[in-house]
């Protein structure tokens, strides 16, 4: 009985083996901050356990395959036959499945009659694998028009992409409406005079704004916000907004845009606007250029700016 003729496949097969766990094992080296020291050392151990079986189980497989074609050698000469080495797993498999190969020394058996001054042709075969492959893509190419074109079942590559489109815009709203409405800024920015609204403008000013300000906007550090005299081009809502989310860097007031959401300037701006003309006591001089009244759109739904009354201690 043969058992392996060939030694290539035994050989491929064990670096394949070994080229597996080496990559198993750096990819458990990696995550070894996750890892105790003490696993890794197992690990390894085992790794080098398992190569030496495999190394020794090749080398019983060897002495076990000379053996078994000894005898078939003596049993032949013992029977008066020409012993003829049995194809082994590998040589099946190509014959079978790879090239299909004919022989040099039985290519005569494939010579066509074709006879070009002393040149001959070869009736060889396309070798399996290949025709299996192209046989292969005609079922695919046949799967992917019934699927796609035809049965519709699955979308193409562009209603993939629109899909996707849409899906990202789905969630883009999603997160919008969660986040307390559409995004503000200085050119859509609206005051609100609700007092829970202001209130919470209150918390915020005092948060972040009284240090330099001080607690009634009479001005401190900072200018004083109470009056008619601004020195960031005027008192709307807008200009007001776009003071805290830029900041005067150069008179060291700092962009507040980094630390506050949208929506909470927005409510702070509300704020400073609504304590204009409330004139507090030791207000600072004013600074900046005098601007006459500016009138502001007003929300006509408060509700998105509720949404920060609830979270300005953040």
């Amino acid at each position: 009985m043969k058992i392996f003729n060939s030694y290539n496949l035994k050989i491929g097969l064990l670096i394949l083996l070994i080229f597996t766990l080496s990559t198993s094992f750096a990819q458990t080296e990696s995550g070894a901050s996750s890892i105790p020291f003490e696993m890794i050392v197992v690990l390894g151990f085992a790794f080098l356990v398992v190569v030496i079986v495999l190394m020794v189980a090749m080398m019983m497989l060897k002495v076990l395959n000379t053996i078994v074609k000894d005898q078939a050698v003596k049993k032949a000469e013992d029977e008066g036959v020409v012993f003829v080495e049995e194809a082994g797993m590998w040589e099946k498999l190509d014959k079978k499945f790879l090239t299909q190969a004919v022989p040099i020394e039985d290519e005569r058996s494939i010579i066509l009659d074709h006879d070009y001054d002393g040149i001959k042709e070869l009736d060889n075969h396309l070798p399996p694998w290949w025709k299996y492959l192209f046989y292969l893509t005609v079922v695919f190419a046949v799967a992917y028009l019934l699927i796609y074109h035809v049965f519709e079942s699955m979308p193409l590559q562009t209603q993939e992409y629109n899909n996707e489109l849409a899906l990202a815009e789905a969630q883009k709203a999603s997160l919008v409406a969660e986040g307390g409405g559409p995004s503000i800024d200085e050119n859509n920015v609206v005051y609100s005079s609700d007092e829970a609204i202001l209130a919470s403008g209150a918390k915020i000013y005092l948060m972040n704004c009284a240090p330099c300000h001080k607690d009634n906007g009479e001005g401190g550090i900072g200018p004083n916000l109470t009056d008619e005299y601004w020195v960031n081009n005027g008192g709307s809502i807008s200009n007001i907004f776009s003071a805290v989310k830029y900041g005067f860097p150069s008179r060291g007031m700092i962009s507040w845009e980094p630390l506050l959401s949208p929506q909470k300037m927005r409510v702070g701006a509300s704020y400073v606007k609504s304590i204009n003309g409330s004139n507090p006591a030791k207000a600072k001089a004013a600074q900046g250029e005098l601007y006459g009244e500016e009138e502001d759109a007003t929300a006509a739904d408060d509700s998105t700016l509720a949404a920060d009354s609830t979270v300005v201690s953040e």
